[in-house]
């Protein structure tokens, strides 16, 4: 089963890279509101059980490291 992680700054932080490519899309003429940088990851997983798959990938998120729950929020994707 593919499994897909959308991890992304919090609201509330100020996103400097997100800020940074805001900028340099404008200064190069396109028009945008606003712009946030996040990661995405896709997995594989050996279950094909939605209910596990779903378990075990918010156990590698708290667990593994992948994300930083002071700052960043993530959202899980089947696929």
């Amino acid at each position: 089963m593919k499994v897909g992680i959308k991890i992304m700054p919090r609201d509330v932080i100020l996103d400097t890279q997100g800020r940074a490519v805001e900028n340099s899309m404008k200064a190069n003429g396109f028009e945008l509101q606003s712009c946030r940088v996040g990661k995405f990851l896709e997995l594989s997983l050996v279950t094909a059980d939605q209910i596990k798959a779903q378990a075990d990938v918010e156990k590698m998120l708290k667990q593994g490291g992948l994300y930083n729950p002071l700052i960043e929020k993530f959202e899980i994707q089947f696929m």
